[in-house]
């Protein structure tokens, strides 16, 4: 897993079942979002999909703010992995 792409900055991610724990004690806020974001910009797809699932993604994708780049590239997942 390439953590190390989406949290240079913050070690204590690094440790996946620590990120883990903290984004499940985290569901409901703010820094939730931000580490969504930080995935979305920074990490690869299938490290995004370990922890977030595209439901969850689609449903929040207005909160973030992303490069024009990054927009592109989610927007075009979503619309390919919800199709039913």
């Amino acid at each position: 897993m390439k953590l190390q792409a989406v949290f240079w900055d913050y070690p204590q991610f690094l440790d996946e079942k620590y990120l883990i724990e903290f984004i499940k004690k985290n569901q409901e806020s703010d820094v939730y979002f931000w580490i969504m974001n930080r995935f979305l910009e920074h990490g690869r797809v299938v490290d995004t999909f370990r922890f977030f699932n595209i439901n969850e993604i689609s449903k929040n994708f207005q909160k973030h703010k992303l490069t024009d780049y990054s927009i592109k590239k989610w927007k075009r997942l979503i619309e390919v992995y919800t199709k039913s």
